[in-house]
């Protein structure tokens, strides 16, 4: 499904906190992995709306990647948290539309499932920024 990077990728983020929201194990565990292996320290994952909102709220955050659909709903209010706070996100879907969320957030970029860990890398960088 979604391969590790190899330990040679010296792309780092040393320190950056980045909040998972997704409800997945097996997408949230690679997710975790791959942001750790990059040197982040993961908040979550959320498995939910009220979990990832807790979170948000809650925890010292430099950025976060949100599953669209969380158990039947979805994250936009997390999405909103972040925006009020002024924290940059992106969406993890395995949707193709962006129907579940407000219409201000259809626009936010979006990765779909699977993801490759390029692309990841890519939105991670341009997102979150790196060393």
């Amino acid at each position: 499904m979604m391969a590790m990077l190899l330990p040679s990728d010296r792309f780092t983020m040393i320190g950056r906190r980045i909040l998972i929201v997704e409800d997945d194990y097996l997408v949230a565990s690679w997710l975790t992995g791959v942001l750790r292996q990059w040197g982040c320290e993961v908040i979550g994952p959320a498995p939910t709306v009220e979990e990832g909102l807790r979170l948000a709220r809650s925890s010292d955050l430099e950025g976060a990647i949100l599953d669209i659909n969380l158990r039947g709903e979805h994250s936009g209010p997390v999405a909103e948290e972040l925006e009020a706070k002024g924290l940059p996100f992106f969406f993890l879907t395995g949707y193709g539309s962006p129907a579940l969320l407000p219409e201000r957030l259809q626009g936010q970029q979006k990765l779909f499932k699977p993801v490759k860990a390029s692309e990841l890398r890519a939105a991670v960088q341009g997102r979150f920024g790196s060393e």
